[in-house]
């Protein structure tokens, strides 16, 4: 079925993409490849720890966009896909890699000027964001009430789960706040953009998009503010840039992306709300930090709202 790309884009950008929306609310096979690429992110921030102790946050960041790239070349050949880019495709794509270098940069920089429970709190927010941008520009994908419940429901759970956290910090961080939120909703955005970018783009052409800002502006950044003397390849850092470049920039962007194109936006996000929960757990078992009950109370109200947030509901916020 085509759809007029005056209903559904970003207009300014993506209106001479050929456009076949296919897009549905997400069956139970791909709620499991949701959950499994959330609980992969949620052992990335572990992972970037580990890979800190060696390198600097800014090549980390470049090296890591390189490993997720070359996992998409290997694909694109393996598969024979091509990457001539037609010329309806250059400005979406652009304004792709631009879209993801600026959240990052508001990301990075935000956490510098707050606390780990407030960074996890404002970026959990962007499934609130993706459904919003997905109300607007995505047919099928509008806001009911069951589902606005049901993503402030799971959203509360994040809330239970870092209120300690966030309740003991003072307003002092209020700058990292607004940055990192402005973040959070780049990202909604981009969650909402790529879906319809892969209605007409084909999804190794927007992953190498990404991947070349992100590996063009943190090598650039990492030369002039980092030192580039003393590097060491250690295991700790293989390992770090294994999980954090091949599974999540490679096979996790991967995965996030096919589905943000095959599913309505709004419904692959709000699993993403379970990420700080696994990454708790995560945090338990391998670097043995405490847990209390409230992890017990956040799991539950983002099970049920995540579920809540799926039904089919009738009744649409206009």
């Amino acid at each position: 079925m085509t759809i007029p790309r005056s209903q559904t884009s970003f207009k300014a950008s993506v209106e001479q993409v050929p456009f076949i929306d296919g897009r549905r609310p997400l069956s139970l096979k791909a709620g499991a490849l949701a959950l499994t690429l959330s609980t992969m992110w949620a052992g990335n921030p572990v992972a970037n720890k580990a890979g800190l102790e060696d390198a600097g946050p800014l090549r980390l960041g470049y090296l890591r966009f390189i490993l997720g790239a070359i996992v998409v070349l290997i694909y694109a050949i393996l598969t024979k896909q091509s990457f001539r880019v037609n010329k309806y495709e250059w400005i979406p794509l652009v304004l792709l890699g631009i879209l993801f270098t600026v959240q990052l940069a508001f990301m990075n920089i935000g956490q510098d000027f707050t606390t780990a429970g407030h960074a996890v709190i404002v970026m959990t927010t962007f499934p609130l964001w993706t459904g919003v941008f997905a109300h607007f520009f995505v047919p099928g994908d509008r806001l009911s009430r069951s589902r606005i419940l049901g993503t402030l429901v799971a959203y509360s759970g994040v809330v239970a789960v870092f209120y300690k956290g966030f309740a003991e910090s003072s307003f002092d961080f209020l700058l990292g706040d607004l940055l990192l939120l402005m973040s959070a909703v780049l990202l909604g955005a981009r969650q909402v953009y790529i879906s319809e970018l892969g209605q007409g783009i084909p999804q190794h052409k927007l992953l190498m998009a990404q991947g070349v800002f992100g590996i063009f502006t943190f090598l650039i950044a990492s030369l002039i503010f980092e030192s580039q003397e003393g590097f060491v390849v250690t295991t700790p850092l293989v390992i770090s840039l294994f999980y954090t470049g091949v599974l999540i920039a490679g096979l996790g962007f991967f995965g996030q992306s096919w589905l943000l194109i095959r599913y309505l936006p709004s419904r692959v996000t709000v699993i993403s709300l379970s990420q700080p929960i696994f990454g708790v757990l995560f945090s338990w078992w391998i670097l043995g930090e405490s847990i209390g009950g409230e992890l017990y109370i956040g799991a539950i109200l983002v099970i049920f709202g995540s579920a809540l947030a799926q039904r089919q509901g009738k009744l649409k916020v206009e």
